[in-house]
């Protein structure tokens, strides 16, 4: 009896030391900030339409979020020349999150476009405008490679 105690203790050592690790480096990690770029692909000749309804409705929500701390930066960047069409985008907006946690946990942004835009059914009707006109739309969370580390 004995022997299967120790066993027993022995195996609650070791499978809760890796989590204690995993626990420790996922803290570490998630006091880091966190990336995601988010790629738009208009279709032909509505760029312009894109970036006005983008600055018009969205651009607020998200200064706002950086306001309430989730976000810590937000830009927006266009290539300067042309790619083929299956590599084509025309917008990519980088958005630097708190951390990882604050990125992937639930948050009620409805709530506050119905707080910025009173007027409901013009801001959904602009925002539907603007997915219309998009072939499409994609999100890449990234992370910077520290190329002068050692391996």
């Amino acid at each position: 009896m004995r022997h299967i105690l120790a066993a027993l203790l022995l195996f609650a050592i070791a499978v809760a030391t890796p989590m204690v690790t995993y626990a420790q480096s996922t803290s570490a990690a998630t006091d880091k900030p966190f990336a995601i770029e988010y790629y738009y692909k208009t279709k032909w000749g509505h760029a312009d339409e894109f970036l006005k309804l983008f600055r018009k409705n969205h651009y607020p929500v998200l200064k706002k979020e950086a306001e309430m701390g989730r976000i810590t930066k937000v830009w927006m960047d266009q290539p300067r020349y042309h790619t083929t069409e299956d590599g084509r985008w025309d917008f990519r907006v980088t958005i630097v999150f708190k951390n990882a946690t604050v990125a992937n946990e639930p948050f009620d942004e409805a709530a506050l476009q119905k707080q910025m835009y009173p007027d409901q059914d013009t801001f959904q009707h602009e925002e539907q405008r603007r997915f219309e006109i998009l072939d499409a739309h994609w999100d890449l969370p990234v992370k910077t490679v520290d190329l002068d580390a050692r391996p």
